[in-house]
């Protein structure tokens, strides 16, 4: 199953020093991961919320990831507004199990700056 997640500068670096292989763990108001179905959904999340922060955190990143079956038979889809807005929802306290599922390793691929893709 390919995933997309969208997300903001602090959680990049963390990705980036596991490889590129891990999501870190949730923090404490954080209780599922959420990484999205499609490409369109989590370049919306990134361009309109992640990169209109505040510099240094500017930045709205799109990183696409491919989970094993096991892995993507073990947690259902939930859509979140729009028919086009479907999350597969994973409680925090099962991030380790899930990271252990992800095929390869993560890719960024897309950037946004101040609600502008960046090349």
């Amino acid at each position: 199953m390919i995933l997309y997640r969208p997300t903001g500068q602090k959680e990049l670096d963390l990705v980036s020093a596991s490889g590129f292989k891990r999501w870190p763990p949730r923090l404490i108001d954080q209780p599922i991961f959420y990484p999205v179905t499609t490409f369109s959904y989590a370049e919306k999340i990134a361009r309109d919320w992640n990169s209109i922060l505040p510099a240094p955190n500017n930045f709205g990143y799109v990183l696409r990831f491919e989970i094993n079956r096991e892995t993507a038979d073990r947690y259902s889809v939930q859509q979140a507004g729009g028919r086009d807005h479907e999350e597969l929802w994973v409680p925090a306290d099962e991030l380790e199990r899930f990271n252990d599922g992800i095929l390869g390793v993560m890719e960024v691929v897309a950037i946004y700056r101040d609600g502008q893709r960046v090349e």
